[in-house]
C-alpha cells in the first residue's frame, strides 16, 4: 500500500484528546486523508458537515473521530440514553462502522450498541438498557426499539447519517426523518451527513435536518479511481464460465469479489466454481444475518478467497486486500458499477475490475462509460483464457450464464363489450 492518498496533515495537530490520539497511533493511523483533512477542523469547532468523498476514503474515522472528541468534551451530568445516533443503511456497514469505533475509542470510557435487523433482536434490547453512550445500526430497528421506549432520543447530540444516497435508494428516507424530527434542534447538536454523491435530494436532506452545514467535496479527475485498472471482455453467454474460471486459473488472484445482478445466478455459479475446485461463498440479500456475518469473516480472514455477491454488498463493506472484483454480470445501474469495483483498490492499494460484457448485459456498457467519463478498454479472448475442461454441477443442468429474464408482460387490448344477445366467441 502506498500513501499518496494521504495528505501532509497529521492528526495529532488536530484537536484532538491524548485517548483519541492514542488510539489512532495504535491502529496504524498517523496522517490524515482529504476527507479528514478538510471536516475535522470544521466538525471539532462544532460545525455541521454534508461530506462527498469516494468510498474507501476515511469517511468513517471522520464522522467517529468527531463523536468521540464532542461527547468527551460534555461536562454536563451523566446523561442517561444515548447521546449519539449514527444510522447506516445496511447491517454489514452498522457491523463495520462498530469494529472500527470498537478500535478507535480503546481508550475512551463509552459504550458503544449495534443495532440491525434479522437477529439478536433481545440482546440487543438488552444492551440499550444498559445505557449506551453510541448507538450504531439500522432506522428499521433503531425506530422498533424506540416506539418499545428502550430509550429516548431527548439527550441526543450527534447524529450522523453514512452512505446518505443509499438510504435513499433503499427506501430509508421517511425512516430518516422521523429519528431526526425526535431530536433535539439541529442547532442544538453536531450533525454530520456523507454520501458517495451529493445530489439534490441529499442537500436538500442536509439543508432540512442539519444546521447550516459546510458542503464538502472531496473528487478526483475521474469518478473512478486511478488505482484501479479496468478492464473488460465481450463473451458469448456459453463462454462466460469458461472464461472466467480461465481468468481465475491463469492469474490467481490474492481475494476476489464476483459480482452478479440476481441470486439465482449467485447460486449457480457458486455450484459451478465448487465443482471446478473452488471455495466460494455466495452473498445475496435474503442470507439469513448469522450465515452471511460468518461467510464475511470467512473472506476477511482469508478461509474463503472468492466471494460471490449480489449488489447488496457492493456497499458499505471495507474488506482490505481484494485485489480483483468481477462483473460477471454488468450492473443495470451506473453508479452501482462506481460502487462495485471500488470495493478493490481501497486506501491507497492497487486492484484490477474485470467486467463482462455479455448478451443479456452489453446494454450497460456505453452509460457505463459516460458516467465514468472514460473509456473501458475490451481485451481479446484468446484460447488460453478459457478453461479447457469444465466440470459441471451434479444439481444443475445449464451454467448461469445461459439464465434468461422474463419478458415483460404485454398489457391484452382491450375487448370491446360483447352485446348481451350476441352469443360468445369459441375462439
Amino acid at each position: 500500500m502506498n500513501k499518496t492518498h494521504l495528505t501532509n496533515t497529521r492528526f495529532s495537530n488536530l484537536e484532538l484528546s491524548d485517548s483519541i490520539l492514542q488510539g489512532l497511533k495504535e491502529a496504524g493511523f498517523d496522517h490524515c486523508t482529504p476527507i479528514q483533512d478538510k471536516a475535522l477542523p470544521l466538525l471539532l469547532r462544532d460545525k455541521d458537515v454534508a461530506g462527498q468523498a469516494q468510498t474507501g476514503t476515511g469517511k468513517t474515522a471522520t464522522f467517529l473521530l468527531a463523536t468521540f472528541q464532542r461527547l468527551i468534551n460534555d461536562t454536563s451530568e451523566k446523561i442517561k440514553n444515548p447521546r449519539a445516533i449514527i444510522l447506516a443503511p445496511t447491517r454489514e456497514l452498522a457491523i463495520q462502522i462498530h469494529k472500527d469505533a470498537r478500535l478507535l475509542s480503546k481508550h475512551l470510557n463509552l459504550k458503544i450498541g449495534l443495532i440491525y435487523g434479522g437477529t439478536d433482536y433481545q440482546k440487543q434490547l438488552d444492551s440499550l438498557k444498559s445505557n449506551v453512550d453510541i448507538i450504531i445500526g439500522t432506522p428499521g430497528r433503531i425506530i422498533d426499539f424506540y416506539r418499545q421506549n428502550a430509550f429516548t432520543l431527548d439527550n441526543v447530540q450527534v447524529s450522523v447519517m453514512d452512505e446518505a444516497d443509499r438510504m435513499f435508494d433503499l427506501g430509508f428516507i421517511k425512516d430518516i426523518r422521523y429519528l431526526l424530527r425526535r431530536m433535539p434542534p439541529p442547532d442544538k447538536r453536531l450533525n454530520m451527513l456523507f454520501s458517495a454523491t451529493l445530489s439534490y435530494k441529499v442537500t436538500e436532506l442536509a439543508y432540512e435536518h442539519m444546521n447550516n452545514p459546510v458542503l464538502i467535496r472531496i473528487e478526483t479527475e475521474e469518478v473512478t479511481s486511478k488505482a484501479i485498472q479496468q478492464s473488460a471482455f465481450c463473451p458469448s453467454n456459453e463462454q462466460k464460465i469458461p472464461l472466467l474460471l480461465g481468468i481465475l486459473n491463469k492469474y490467481q488472484p490474492q481475494r476476489s469479489i464476483i459480482f452478479v445482478n440476481t441470486k439465482r445466478c449467485a447460486e449457480q455459479l457458486d455450484d459451478y466454481l465448487n465443482a471446478n475446485g473452488y471455495k466460494t461463498a455466495a452473498l445475496s440479500g435474503d442470507v439469513p444475518q448469522e450465515k452471511r456475518q460468518r461467510l464475511l469473516n470467512d473472506f476477511q480472514e482469508n478461509r474463503i478467497t472468492l466471494l460471490i455477491a449480489t449488489d447488496v454488498a457492493a456497499r458499505g463493506l471495507h474488506i482490505p486486500d481484494v485485489s480483483h472484483v468481477f462483473n460477471y454480470d454488468l450492473p443495470q445501474d451506473v453508479e452501482d458499477y462506481v460502487h462495485r469495483i471500488g470495493r478493490t483498490a481501497r486506501f491507497g492499494a492497487s486492484g484490477e475490475a474485470v467486467s463482462f460484457i455479455c448478451e443479456e448485459y452489453a446494454y450497460s456498457m456505453p452509460d457505463i462509460e459516460a458516467y465514468i467519463g472514460q473509456k473501458v478498454p475490451i481485451k481479446a479472448i484468446t484460447a488460453d483464457l478459457l478453461a479447457a475442461e469444465v466440470v459441471k454441477p451434479e444439481r444443475k443442468s445449464k451454467p448461469p450464464a445461459q439464465e434468461k429474464r422474463p419478458a415483460p408482460k404485454k398489457p391484452h387490448p382491450r375487448r370491446p363489450k360483447a352485446r348481451p344477445s350476441a352469443p360468445e366467441n369459441p375462439l
